[in-house]
Parts: structure tokens; sequence; C-alpha cells
């Protein structure tokens, strides 16, 4: 991406009231917006020029649903970022809508300002030249290894034993190395926007999963604290073959 240009972002949805809002918020944010109101115009607009730099999806569209897009968009070969904006606030829904291939993922009512870093963040990583980590299906960092499709994890020769909820934990973590990660977003992720569970939850994933990495919270190899923030994975992710 130039970095001396507005990055281009497409926005999907039906609904022309989020539209009407998010469109002048993305463009003040220092975005060129180019936006559109169905699955198929979506779907044209993604592969017509000026290419998105990243592309906003709602799920629930006439035409084409934003999953399907989505998919089209992948089997082309396509690995613009993509972030799905849905509705449904189940992880399974969410962890569905990462194994298809989308870089992140935000349960409507979400916070615009919260959806413009997440695009940045996105950006910053396809701008430094790297490779998109949502659609590997092995990701490996230093001598962890990650099987996205089996949901299983190495470090070394050991075959990690994690509970599901930390073992979808260190998937979204190593989705999104060098990210600061608040424990809200977190808590999203894992157990849903209507949850009972508190961010307290998210601290005893963090601390499984340091336990079962060897990880020292004093000197992170892993997992980085950022005290009143949430968390950060440290090590360089990679896809593997």
């Amino acid at each position: 991406m130039d970095e001396t240009k507005r990055p281009a972002v497409l926005l999907a949805d039906d609904d022309v009231a989020i539209t009407a809002q998010l469109g002048p918020l993305l463009e003040r944010s220092g975005f060129d917006v180019r936006i559109v109101h169905d699955g198929a115009a979506a779907l044209t607009a993604a592969g017509t020029a000026p290419t998105p730099d990243v592309i906003v999806l709602d799920v629930l569209m006439p035409l084409l649903d934003g999953r399907e897009v989505l998919r089209r968009i992948r089997r082309s070969g396509a690995w613009i970022p993509v972030i799905l904006l849905t509705q449904v606030g189940e992880s399974t829904e969410r962890a569905m809508a990462l194994e298809e291939g989308a870089d992140d993922y935000l349960n409507k009512p979400f916070d615009p300002y919260e959806l413009v870093a997440r695009m940045r963040a996105l950006l910053r990583r396809s701008g430094r030249g790297l490779p998109p980590l949502a659609g590997a299906r092995t990701l490996r960092a230093g001598d962890l290894r990650v099987d996205r499709t089996a949901r299983r994890a190495w470090l070394g020769e050991r075959e990690l034993t994690l509970t599901p909820k930390a073992g979808a934990l260190l998937d979204y973590l190593v989705t999104h190395p060098d990210e600061l990660l608040s424990r809200e977003r977190l808590m999203e992720v894992l157990w849903g926007w209507e949850s009972a569970s508190t961010t307290r939850a998210v601290d005893n994933r963090v601390a499984e999963l340091r336990r079962v990495l060897g990880d020292d919270t004093a000197a992170p190899r892993w997992i980085e604290t950022v005290t009143g923030e949430g968390y950060r994975f440290v090590a360089r992710v990679e896809a593997a073959e």
C-alpha cells in the first residue's frame, strides 16, 4: 500500500442509517470510502479498480450475504483484509467467520472508533508487506505451531493441552500479533457480546496459556500484559506450510 495516499475502504452494509453515519467518520479518519448496499455490489466493487485496501462487510445483506462475498473473494485468490459486521453474538459464529477467511469481526452494535482501530491494525500489517494470517491453516511463532483447522498446537515436539476457550484465545492472539487487545475485546471474541462472563475470565484464560507455554510475565516471550489496557502477543508469527 502506498503510504502517501489515503487507504481505500469498501464499506458494504444495507442499513443506510449505518453507512450515513459511518462513511463520514471514516472519511474524517483518513480513509477514502466507497459505499455499497448489497452483497452483489460488494463483490463487484472488491474486484474493480481502485482495489480497496480494506473491506468492511455486513453479514446480513440482500442478494449475497457477507460470508458468501468473503468466500468468493478468498476463492479468487485475493487477500484484501476483511472485517465482518454482524448482529449475531455467539462465539461459534465468530469462529466460523474467522475460519472462512475474515481478518477480524465486530458484533453490532459496535463502537465505530473500535472499527477504525481494527482497520488501522490490519493496514499496518499489510502495509509492511506481511502475509495474511487469517486464511492460513497453520501458523508458526518460533517453536510454537498452531494448526487452526485441527484446533491443535505444539510447543516444540510437545502437544499442548488446552481448554476450548484457551485454544480459541490462542488462535485469536496468533492471528493478531503485535496488536494491543483489550480485555473487553477478547471477552467479546470468546464469549459473545451479551455474556455473564467478566474480564477476569479473560485473565484466567491468559494465565492458562502462560502456564502451558511456560511464559514468564516479567520477561514475556509470548504474551505481554499492558497494564490497564489488555494483552499483546509479542512473538513474530508466520504462515506455515
